[in-house]
């Protein structure tokens, strides 16, 4: 666990923008635990982890949302709500793709990542019924993510306004 907090410490550090469309391939939605020794900056945690949300809206599978969140967060509980009530109705979202701007560290510990991240939608469709429907792009949207690191993976506890 140390030598994965120390490369990820070595990393964290830089601001960095991202100008390309995260999509959302085909990963397990198991969260996957950095390797010791190899240096996984924030931005990658963030597309993984957007990915992995990305799986669960196509699958309309709220429980698949479970293991990105920390027990407690309250940006977990809503975000299962809105897909169960998206399921309700026979919905799924399909090709949701995330244009990740730019990501700061605003603080690193061994167990936290606090991240200043500006990101939009940048496609998705609203599917049901054998219909598609796409949903439109968003402007830009800046807020503090703090991750915790919870049975060997970064999970979100908190998103706040930025």
């Amino acid at each position: 666990m140390a030598l994965v907090v120390a490369g990820l410490t070595a990393c964290a550090n830089q601001p960095s923008t991202v100008p390309e469309v995260r999509s959302a391939p085909a990963l397990s939605l198991e969260a996957a635990a950095p390797r010791a020794g190899t240096c996984q900056p924030p931005i990658e945690v963030l597309r993984a982890w957007d990915a992995q949300r990305a799986e669960a809206w196509a699958r309309g599978e709220p429980r698949l949302l479970a293991p990105l969140y920390t027990p407690a967060s309250v940006a977990g509980r809503r975000d299962r709500a809105m897909l169960r009530a998206w399921a309700e109705r026979g919905l799924v979202v399909r090709d949701l793709r995330t244009q990740l701007l730019s990501v700061r560290v605003l603080r690193h510990t061994r167990s936290t990542w606090t991240l200043l991240v500006t990101d939009r939608l940048a496609g998705a469709v609203a599917a049901g019924r054998g219909e598609g429907r796409p949903l439109p792009r968003d402007e830009a949207t800046t807020r503090v993510v703090r991750l915790r690191w919870v049975g060997g993976a970064w999970r979100v506890a908190s998103v706040l306004p930025g």
